[in-house]
């Protein structure tokens, strides 16, 4: 799988999840606009293990959004 990159100055790793139904996105938080781009959905650890090699990303590093 080729690494993939994105802008570390102004995005963040991040994991949505619904309140309502638990289901979780991957993807990145905008810093200036707060807005999330998804990547891809997490079923299980395997996805965001996946998610993390995927853009070399350390896992402390990722945020929770609601």
């Amino acid at each position: 799988m080729a690494k993939k990159e994105y802008d570390r100055t102004k995005m963040k790793p991040a994991i949505m999840s619904s309140i309502c139904t638990g289901e979780q996105v991957a993807g990145f938080k905008d810093i200036e606009k707060g807005t999330f781009i998804d990547v891809m959905a997490v079923k299980s650890d395997k996805d965001l293990k996946k998610f993390i090699k995927m853009y070399g990303i350390d896992e402390k590093d990722i945020v929770k959004m609601w």
